[in-house]
């Protein structure tokens, strides 16, 4: 009997991505030093990448695509990827915490983001799913002997196993409503059939699956634990890639299997975008952890990229992508310069920075206003995107409720900002001179200060 042999150019990628990562875990075992292993397995798949040809179609039954849509986001994944292990070589030294399966479960997650970009079958996406969760909850607990990081780690996994079961949950009723896991199969059924209460259950269920991955308000509760208690370069890993592969997925489910549904679901996101925005912000204002207040920032800004999903066109949709790579920057350049500043959390510790360290001190100074929205900044061309596709769907009172958030969001950003620059410094700020999280920093502020000049290199 002939098996037919699926066309493999498509998922080339993915593959490379799992090998190389599979062969630096196997190589560790043996090897003294754990992150040239590390670097040189990541710069390895890199290389491949771009060697290889891209080839664009869908395979395995047409349940795996590759696209524009999924390159944008795998894009995105890959500079997290890279950035993120820049950001991890000196600080798990000096933690002693220099496991060489970390670069590999990095790489792992990635995978798994990749394949959700790509997904366009229920089964496909589930594995893709549950291949960066539990890369996640590795990670998480990467500090063995810590508390903090293992009580994260243990709070990441519960709520993500209940969250996981949920969203599963909603995937069945979709499956026993339609007859298929084909996304647009599923689409094409509710079109003809119209909506059933098992298909509008299961449409409650996956929001709620998909909110808890982008950690939008009511189902946020793991993220400032998690963050804080994470290794701060895992937190930077997490605060970007698990949040932009939710966001991939939500703007190719909601739009070609929910479709038909659209003014059902508009109406939940705009309401899980204005509580995100609501108390993403609002808590933010009385942190004095600088990572649990970057984490209800990532709070606010997954009601921000929500904006563009509710408008349910096109423009949305490219405006939500769009957001989602400049978001990026902003983010890894903020907490690349918490790893910089040997493990201090506390906001007290940024007291008198510009006076000791001027150069770090201007860099945080360019990602707390571009997280703000000022111009010229990436985050004001992020912002005013999701804000004109939101209005230009009819959404003004959206983006007026967004627009009255954004100035509420400017007191705790320039709070740090009013730390560095207007508070006298006690004792000497020590701040660790790692040159690979250097050379992320001088990345990020090159692309939030050439994106903001430049906006037209990435709109869509």
């Amino acid at each position: 009997m002939n098996f037919p042999i699926p066309d493999l150019n498509p998922v080339l990628p993915e593959i490379i991505l799992s090998s190389v990562a599979s062969l630096v875990l196997l190589v560790e075992l043996v090897a003294r030093r754990k992150p040239p292993i590390g670097g040189i397995g990541i710069a390895t798949a890199l290389l491949l990448f771009f060697l290889l040809p891209s080839s664009y179609g869908s395979t395995f039954g047409g349940t795996f695509v590759s696209d524009t849509y999924s390159t944008w986001f795998k894009y995105i994944f890959l500079v997290n990827l890279v950035l993120s292990t820049l950001a991890s070589f000196e600080y798990l030294q000096r933690q002693k915490v220099d496991y060489g399966e970390y670069y590999a479960v990095l790489m792992f997650a990635t995978c798994g983001m990749m394949i959700l970009a790509s997904a366009r079958d229920l089964t496909v996406l589930y594995i893709g799913l549950e291949l960066m969760a539990l890369s996640t909850f590795i990670l998480t607990a990467m500090k063995r002997l810590d508390w903090w990081s293992n009580e994260a780690a243990i709070k990441y996994f519960m709520l993500g196993a209940f969250s996981s079961a949920i969203l599963l949950y909603g995937f069945a009723l979709l499956y026993g409503s339609t007859a298929s896991t084909d996304v647009r199969q599923i689409g094409s059924y509710i079109v003809e059939h119209g909506a059933t209460p098992g298909i509008l259950l299961s449409l409650v269920f996956v929001i709620t699956g998909f909110a808890f991955k982008i950690g939008a308000v009511p189902f946020h509760m793991w993220v400032p634990d998690v963050y804080e208690g994470a290794p701060t370069p895992v937190t930077l890993f997490m605060s970007v890639g698990p949040k932009a592969a939710g966001f991939a997925v939500i703007g190719r489910i909601f739009y070609e299997a929910f479709g038909a549904l659209q003014t059902d679901w508009t109406i939940i996101f705009a309401i899980i975008s204005v509580l995100s925005m609501a108390i993403g912000n609002i808590l933010a204002l009385v942190q004095r952890n600088i990572k649990r207040m970057l984490a209800y920032s990532s709070i606010a800004h997954a009601g921000y990229a929500l904006l563009g999903i509710v408008a349910g066109t096109g423009e949305g949709l490219h405006a939500m992508m769009t957001y989602m790579l400049i978001y990026s920057f902003m983010n890894i350049g903020a907490f690349g310069v918490v790893v910089l500043m040997d493990c201090r959390n506390d906001l007290n510790d940024y007291d008198g920075l510009a006076k000791q360290h001027p150069a770090l001190a201007a860099v945080m100074l360019v990602f707390m206003f571009a997280l703000t929205g000022v111009p010229p900044t990436a985050g004001f061309i992020g912002k005013f995107n999701v804000f004109m596709a939101a209005i230009n769907a009819g959404y003004i009172w959206l983006v007026v409720l967004a627009g009255l958030f954004s100035v509420i969001s400017a007191f705790y950003y320039l709070k740090v900002v009013m730390n560095m620059y207007m508070k006298p410094g006690g004792a000497q700020v020590r701040v660790m001179a790692f040159p690979s999280v250097m050379a992320v920093l001088f990345i990020a502020v090159i692309a939030v200060c050439l994106l903001g000049v430049l906006p037209s290199v990435v709109l869509l």
